[in-house]
């Protein structure tokens, strides 16, 4: 085995800074105790494996400088919640620090967490030890490792593979996290808190020793130096894709038999959104099957997965470093030898799966859990949880958690859904959202419901242009072109992202829309709508104002020569890229 780990080769200064850190303490542990207004360079690159990362008000930015002062720091905090899973005390704390500490805001996020924005740097520990003391974590929301497990959220208890998804979400996110003791010194002090405990099954997994799996020190798994760039999870069930799986580093998909027992896991590798301007290299690329596991061998094999990417992905240049690279530059053949070399055996083949349907947001309004019980699902327009003139959700929110104590879930499209609802308690939680002027999912445009947008300004650092503020007002444009169009029945799912980054999954949208400028967008076209064919690039740079009568011209081609019960995507896909811009261009200029 040809490792990195340790080794003399070439590193990106980020890998020399995680060699220094003494698995993830320095310098992150002298600053916090520094009465500073934000971190060095290297202390952030640390302090992103705990959860947070350093940003500033780029609204004030300009100004700020004009007038000699430094920027306005603050950071912005992401939980780590397995499968989108939170408890009522959790959730409570969350919405009570957003108030004490942040900007008075939560925020859904595409991966099924919260975020807190806008804490300030000397708020920073309070903020944490808050959330670990409700058995909450950050460890491991952001940096160098696996980052939060991602299931289907609807809690059908007459659906069994639903409740394994969930299960081993939980399951897999303890096996692959970090076990440094940095996390609990840094921010608790080393206090006694309460801590979820490790499944014995899990615990049992982590003693694996595979050929060359298995490292020395404090980091069994991940090494000194932990991976060379984020590696994403997420476990779907066969015949849904909620949660875009093949847009992970490693993807499970959840296979039954007829009476609803769990067979095992298709596995998928290698998928990653992330790209950068101006760079072919950089692109979008979906996961490719793998193999099968079964329940007894998926830890082995996750934890293989996992090694190989950590041995022989690219730890010189960064936007080579991400495992679809590895998987896309070796091949899926001998990204398989080289996972069955960890694993110490040869890997069963990929089974078949059923037809997936399209994504939706099928789980909005109340459902049956087949139980006797409802969950209701609440569409949150891209994630932001807050009071406003028109509708004070967040009040709404708390406000049922508290008189019922109930349990969420954050779906993957940044939606939140109340489980274990009583019957008696349906038209108590009804009355609470009404008189909150919470609005029901029949009272929300389809198209507003499916899109998606990352925060982007005035806070992410990696924003080119506006996508959460911008979105609202476009996605209403286009929705009122449907309607004027005749094609208000069908919808089609729209994200927009303020960098090409790629955090909501746009080139996995039938309209997407990345930041390519300031107020300016890269038109991708014809993703499925299932989640398994990435979107193309259509428009390199169209300014804000032009999306929506070009829109108008694609919308109109798509009526005039759509296949009955066509998706927009896959009408986009089937007449092709060359096609459209073709049509555009002529109709522009009659």
């Amino acid at each position: 085995m040809s490792s990195l780990v340790g080794s003399e080769a070439k590193r990106s200064k980020v890998e020399q800074i995680k060699a220094d850190s003494h698995f993830l303490r320095d310098p992150l542990r002298q600053e916090l105790a520094q009465d500073t207004t934000h971190f060095s360079e290297a202390a952030v690159q640390v302090l992103k494996f705990h959860g947070a990362y350093q940003q500033d008000d780029r609204d004030l930015r300009q100004q700020r400088k004009q007038e000699g002062l430094e920027r306005a720091y603050e950071m912005m905090l992401r939980t780590r919640i397995p499968g989108g899973h939170v408890p009522p005390q959790l959730y409570l704390t969350l919405d009570r620090l957003a108030d004490e500490y942040g900007n008075g805001t939560l925020r859904a996020t595409t991966r099924q967490t919260f975020q807190l924005h806008g804490i300030l740097k000397k708020n920073l520990k309070a903020t944490v030890a808050s959330i670990v003391r409700q058995m909450g974590s950050t460890l491991a929301a952001c940096g160098d490792v696996n980052r939060n497990v991602m299931a289907p959220v609807a809690p059908y208890k007459n659906r069994p593979a639903y409740r394994y998804a969930q299960e081993y979400a939980r399951k897999l996110a303890d096996l692959l996290a970090p076990k440094t003791s940095a996390y609990y010194e840094l921010w608790v002090d080393g206090e006694a808190v309460p801590i979820p405990p490790v499944d014995p099954e899990v615990r049992e997994a982590e003693q694996f020793v595979g050929n060359g799996v298995r490292l020395e020190g404090p980091e069994p798994l991940y090494g000194p130096v932990y991976l060379p760039r984020k590696f994403k999870t997420a476990i779907a069930v066969a015949g849904e894709n909620t949660v875009d799986v093949y847009s992970q580093d490693l993807g499970l998909i959840v296979l039954t038999d007829r009476k609803g027992n769990l067979k095992g896991f298709n596995i998928v590798v290698g998928g990653g959104m992330g790209r950068t301007h101006g760079k072919a290299e950089t692109q979008p690329l979906l996961a490719q099957k793998l193999c099968f596991a079964a329940p007894e061998a998926v830890y082995r094999v996750c934890q293989a997965i996992l090694a190989v990417q950590r041995d022989h992905g690219n730890r010189y240049d960064r936007k080579q470093a991400r495992l679809k690279y590895l998987v896309r530059d070796w091949g899926i053949r001998k990204f398989r030898r080289a996972v069955e070399e960890y694993v110490g055996e040869k890997l069963p083949r990929f089974r078949p799966l059923p037809k997936c349907i399209p994504n939706s947001d099928d789980y909005l309004g109340w459902h049956d859990q087949g139980d006797g019980r409802w969950f209701l699902g609440l569409s949150i327009e891209n994630g932001r949880i807050q009071d406003t003139p028109e509708r004070q959700l967040k009040t709404a929110l708390r406000k049922i958690v508290e008189e019922f104590s109930l349990h969420l879930r954050l779906t993957p499209t940044q939606d939140v859904i109340f489980v274990d609802i009583e019957e008696g308690q349906r038209e108590a939680i009804n009355q609470i959202l009404k008189s909150h002027g919470v609005l029901s999912k029949e009272e929300i445009p389809e198209l507003v419901r499916l899109s998606m947008a990352c925060p982007a300004l005035p806070t992410c650092g990696l924003a080119i242009t506006e996508s959460e503020r911008a979105l609202p007002t476009l996605i209403r444009q286009l929705d009122q072109v449907l309607q004027e169009l005749g094609l208000q029945d069908s919808p089609f799912l729209v994200r927009m992202t303020g960098c090409p980054n790629g955090c909501a999954r746009p080139y996995l949208a039938e309209l997407g829309l990345v930041g390519s400028a300031p107020d300016h967008y890269q038109i991708w076209l014809g993703a499925s709508p299932q989640g398994d064919r990435l979107a193309q690039p259509f428009q390199d740079r169209v300014h804000i104002s032009q999306i929506v009568p070009l829109m108008r011209v694609l919308l109109q081609l798509y009526k005039r020569e759509r296949h009955p019960q066509e998706r927009f995507g896959d009408y986009c896909h089937r007449v092709g890229i060359p096609y459209l811009q073709a049509q555009v261009q002529q109709l522009q200029q009659v």
